[in-house]
């Protein structure tokens, strides 16, 4: 029997069927964590071996100490993961230790945390990406932005969504940024004029695709997070070939072997010198895991399967026994508490409730990206999925 151990398994709140499908699929699960086992959902309880809690996640001696116990318990480890953003690193780090070899290791993780060598990999991918300069100080950051015109996007160098991610329009809010930013190091990188639109994948062994799936973001996430604006976005209901053909490209070009993955585009809204044409592909950012939030649930919904089924088959047989049933669109739209809507809870639901397949309170943890309130439906066309965001976002004057 191979050996799992799953780091953190009780957030986010679905990666119980992630241990559930292993288990279903004869593995030994072990989880990891620091929520106390008495506090689990019984589901997770009901798909682990065994549990280890530590009193912190961040506590790296005693996550070691966790992975060495399962080691002298149970015998090698043969894979280790958190499918979670947070701790890829610290995931890295342990395969390392331990001698892991189904995943990252610490020196492959360069390319993954690291937004300015992700560039050098999208050029090997031949995709174009946005000029870029490491911020050191104020008179650097300056001339770059003058090389590349106004605005210019910051971001941490190595950061997880868009925390601390700012357009800056001008010298006075390059000084502003300077002044205030912490000791992250910094990319600064010139503004793209386009929409972001994902290629999300499970990945085998050969570096070929099991499972395919991709969403479009029609509101900038850094937007939502600084002017705490609405949450939108959806899958689509067919990948289009650039994106496919963008997305395995990439994945040839970091090397991507047996995981899950959420790649990042912008597609150009017009012509933009130095980077293409519009509707061109440009790379943006790599997450070697899957897409945050309840974007693995909605993969479900739009493609009418079981994703947690297909990453569990791709960990245990390295082939997909699922398959896909009908193609839809699946629609997120996340609302903030305090606004005046003209359709409220009820009304929604009256209107739309035939199509939609999830609602109620995002958790607080995810609130800053995600907003407050969640409503996530399917539909066939996009005409019908951009008249119900149309009907969501719709708010009285004050």
């Amino acid at each position: 029997m191979k050996n799992f151990i799953f780091i953190s398994p009780n957030f986010p709140l679905t990666y119980w069927k992630f241990c559930r499908e292993l288990k279903n699929n004869g593995m030994r699960v072990l989880g990891i964590g620091d929520c106390p086992y008495d506090e689990l959902m019984q589901e997770l309880k009901d798909s682990l071996h065994e549990y280890y809690k530590v009193s912190s996640l961040e506590n790296y001696d005693e996550v070691f100490r966790a992975v060495a116990f399962f080691t002298f318990k149970y015998g090698k480890i043969d894979w280790l993961e958190s499918n979670n953003e947070y701790w890829l690193m610290r995931d890295a780090a342990l395969r390392t230790e331990f001698n892991i070899c189904t995943g990252p290791k610490n020196e492959d993780m360069a390319k993954i945390k690291y937004k300015s060598v992700m560039k050098e990999y999208y050029a090997k991918a031949g995709l174009p990406a946005a000029r870029y300069h490491l911020v050191e100080g104020y008179e650097d950051a300056v001339e770059f932005a003058h090389t590349v015109g106004y605005p210019v996007v910051v971001k941490p160098d190595n950061g997880v969504g868009a925390s601390n991610t700012y357009k800056l329009k001008n010298d006075e809010d390059v000084r502003w940024f300077i002044d205030t930013k912490d000791d992250n190091i910094y990319i600064m990188e010139e503004y793209v004029n386009g929409f972001v639109q994902t290629y999300d994948a499970i990945i085998d062994s050969k570096g070929e695709p099991l499972f395919e799936s991709g969403n479009i973001t029609p509101l900038s996430l850094m937007d939502i997070v600084n002017n705490a604006g609405d949450s939108v976005y959806y899958l689509v209901k067919d990948l289009p070939d650039k994106i496919r053909d963008a997305g395995l490209r990439t994945v040839k070009a970091f090397g991507v072997k047996s995981r899950f993955i959420h790649l990042e585009f912008f597609i150009l809204n017009e012509d933009q010198e130095g980077l293409g044409k519009k509707g061109d592909v440009l790379g943006l950012e790599v997450n070697m895991r899957p897409a945050g939030g309840f974007t693995p649930e909605m993969y479900n919904y739009s493609q009418e399967t079981d994703v947690y089924k297909i990453w569990a088959d791709m960990v245990a047989f390295d082939y997909n026994t699922k398959g896909t049933g009908n193609h839809h669109y699946c629609a997120f739209y996340g609302r903030r508490d305090g606004k005046h809507y003209k359709l409220d809870d009820y009304e929604v639901m009256l209107k739309y409730g035939h199509k939609m397949v999830m609602w109620g309170r995002i958790p607080d943890a995810l609130a800053d990206a995600m907003a407050n309130q969640m409503y996530v439906a399917n539909f066939d066309t996009e005409e019908e999925m951009f008249a119900f965001y149309e009907d969501m976002a719709a708010q009285y004057e004050v």
